[in-house]
């Protein structure tokens, strides 16, 4: 049975029990709002850079403070698990005939895996410290970089996203918010010095600046978030990243530091390290549940996927994969075949005179066409 939290001493019990539930990292911080968080939250609205995201705007005022999501809260603890890859992830996205799946999503859903960890180290505080506790992974309206930054776990580097010392950019975040008054540690501070590898490397420049986001330009966004056709202006720079892109954190000059993730579950599924694109083309909605079970892919469902795959397919120069894009002009999907037009134009094939499926709804497709 895990030790009791001592209520002289509840910081080191606490840590001591996350540790032992396998987190690599335990920080503590206050509930008040983040520092620049909210303003920073507030001009990126403004400029409307949430793209598709209306949820952000909707928990605007929770997310800029979390005393307005629980105004109970007094303290909250920031956990971390280690991700950290056995390769470059920037290995996957030298391959033509193969597509990049970012690293976070190529093991076991972070969710199931952080949560179920959360709520017992959680259980144990509200039953030692007679406290209150709420915990969140991801899911609900927390500025959870600026807290953990806070918090002395890393700090938000250029590209937005968190940096540690300890682990480069491959951490999972996860936070109990509690009713129990700790003493919280010093916030981290900034480390990226001048420089900007980050910035330059973006396949699409979605950073207008230094801190500073476009999610309407980021791979990430587009390949996951956005639910319909992806502009054409960025379809080429995607090339094969069929979910997610880790450009940005792979290039920190801090992963020198970074450590393979101890955790299995997170280690990547060999079928999902460089998954051949002709075959994820033939994933129909059955196979693909399957092939993605247990992964986050799953949630963007199939249609989405095999949006992003043809666009790999398109991008790949390899003709033979011609047969693919050609076979999907005839899919269910209008968003399917719009790319398959897109993919078909891109490798040379006329694909106006094979579609056989037309309809006064396919706007999209006809677009295409007229675009090839």
């Amino acid at each position: 049975m895990p030790s009791s939290i001592s209520r002289t001493d509840p910081k080191t019990g606490i840590r001591k029990r996350a540790l032992a539930e396998g987190f690599d990292v335990v920080r503590f911080g206050t509930s008040d709002a983040p520092m620049l968080a909210g303003e920073r939250l507030s001009a990126f609205l403004a400029e409307g850079r949430q793209g598709d995201m209306d949820w952000m705007e909707r928990t605007a005022d929770r997310r800029a403070d979390p005393r307005v999501l629980w105004p109970e809260a007094r303290s909250v603890v920031v956990l971390g698990m280690n991700y950290g890859p056995a390769h470059d992830p920037l290995e996957a996205v030298a391959r033509r005939d193969a597509g990049a799946i970012s690293v976070y999503a190529q093991g076991v859903d972070y969710h199931d895996v952080i949560k179920a960890r959360l709520k017992n180290v959680a259980r144990t505080i509200a039953q030692d410290c007679q406290c209150e506790v709420r915990v969140f992974v991801d899911t609900a309206p927390v500025m959870e970089k600026p807290i953990a930054q806070g918090a002395g776990v890393g700090w938000q580097g250029k590209h937005t996203n968190l940096v540690s010392r300890d682990f480069g950019s491959w951490l999972f975040l996860g936070s109990i918010f509690t009713t129990l008054l700790l003493e919280p540690d010093a916030a981290e501070s900034d480390h990226c010095g001048q420089c900007s590898r980050c910035l330059d490397i973006c396949p699409t420049k979605a950073f207008p600046a230094p801190y500073q986001l476009d999610a309407r330009r980021c791979i990430s966004y587009l390949t996951i978030e956005h639910k319909g056709h992806i502009p054409r202006e960025f379809r080429e720079a995607i090339g094969n990243r069929i979910y997610g892109c880790d450009d940005c954190l792979a290039v920190c000059p801090w992963n020198k530091f970074a450590q393979l993730a101890d955790e299995t579950r997170f280690h990547p599924r060999a079928v999902l390290q460089a998954p051949l694109l002709r075959e994820l083309a033939r994933l129909d909605n059955a196979a693909f549940r399957e092939f993605f079970r247990k992964s986050p892919v799953k949630r963007i469902g199939r249609d989405r996927f095999v949006r992003n795959v043809l666009i790999a397919i398109g991008n790949s120069g390899v003709p033979c994969l011609a047969v693919e894009a050609e076979r999907l002009l005839d899919d269910l999907s209008p968003l399917v075949r719009a790319m398959a037009v897109w993919a078909l134009g891109r490798l040379g094939v006329a694909a106006q005179h094979r579609h056989r499926a037309l309809t006064e709804a396919d706007d999209a497709v006809r677009a295409e066409w007229a675009l090839t």
